[in-house]
């Protein structure tokens, strides 16, 4: 969507801050090489070798955690077509961090797809295919305003961070585990820029800001909910502890709200007080189902890793 008068003055106000967290982003962020992250001594070719189901050392979940987290990751044009929309077009601050996330963010399809494909983890065709499907459907996420757009990115980097880290955590793999932690480090450093973003938002324009906040968690779905059978694989990867209920709420939402101090800010106009109540109700809501979930899968037998913290 096209920027309005409003997107482009708080994005002129913001740049300044933009400017010195984008410093200290690069200040921090670590250089790495995915081609040293793959064992590609346990590589053999598929024509003279072809993939066949008893080769992969995953288990169904980790596959099945591999495969979502490869697939949204593939999914990075749509992305950057977002961000850049949502930050304008220039030679400022804002254009600088967009080229430098999305370079950085492509490492990551690149190590997840060596590694599943050196060690034959999951059906080499059956990932192409997916790929082709996820890129030609893309991506959207409507009315991304600038301050909408902060407040989803900002959540979303985190609980691609968590799912990662859980994902290696998880397969029983030193190899899959020191890849996600590498991305996870990424995803994490990304989260912040966005979270201290919006932070300085919340200075210039706060119940604007509230209310996008707001809007973000009540509808907030991960970017690979379009992937062919997601809620199933969602499903399984939650009875697995990989990203349910409770890590959404404990480990994503609370962190980030209590940073702000989304529930001790003051000054607040009326619509932006009746959308923290609602925030405070949705919160309550899903302790609420978490507690059930968790019930439900006290009678389990599946395996499930503690959350990563």
């Amino acid at each position: 969507m096209p920027l309005t008068r409003d997107d482009r003055a708080l994005l002129l106000e913001l740049e300044p801050e933009a400017a010195r967290l984008l410093d200290r982003h690069l200040k921090v962020a670590q250089e790495w090489f995915p081609h040293e992250y793959i064992p590609y001594r346990l590589g053999r070719d598929f024509d003279k070798e072809p993939w066949t189901p008893d080769q992969p050392r995953l288990t169904g979940v980790a596959q099945v955690s591999f495969e979502i987290g490869l697939l949204t990751e593939d999914n990075l044009p749509s992305y950057h077509r977002l961000i850049h929309g949502m930050f304008g077009r220039g030679d400022g601050a804002w254009i600088n961090w967009v080229g430098r996330w999305t370079a950085e963010e492509g490492r990551h399809a690149i190590v997840l797809r060596d590694y599943l494909t050196v060690t034959r983890n999951i059906d080499p065709i059956a990932l192409e295919r997916g790929r082709m499907t996820q890129l030609q459907q893309g991506y959207d996420h409507d009315g991304a305003d600038t301050l909408h757009g902060l407040a989803y990115v900002t959540f979303q980097e985190l609980a691609t961070r968590i799912a990662h880290r859980n994902t290696g955590r998880y397969s029983a793999d030193p190899v899959a585990d020191r890849i996600m932690v590498r991305i996870a480090a990424d995803e994490n450093l990304h989260m912040v820029f966005y979270r201290d973003m919006l932070a300085a938002a919340l200075k210039i324009e706060p119940s604007a800001t509230v209310r996008a906040i707001v809007d973000e968690v009540l509808s907030f779905q991960m970017p690979g909910a379009g992937i062919p059978g997601f809620v199933r694989k969602a499903a399984q990867m939650a009875k697995a502890g990989i990203y349910d209920l409770r890590v959404h709420r404990d480990e994503i939402l609370m962190p980030i709200l209590r940073h702000w101090g989304i529930f001790e800010l003051t000054g607040l106009d009326g619509p932006a007080e009746a959308a923290r109540a609602r925030l405070a109700e949705h919160l309550d809501k899903l302790e609420e189902a978490a507690k059930r979930f968790e019930e439900r899968l006290s009678r389990s037998t599946l395996p499930r890793i503690a959350p990563a913290r």
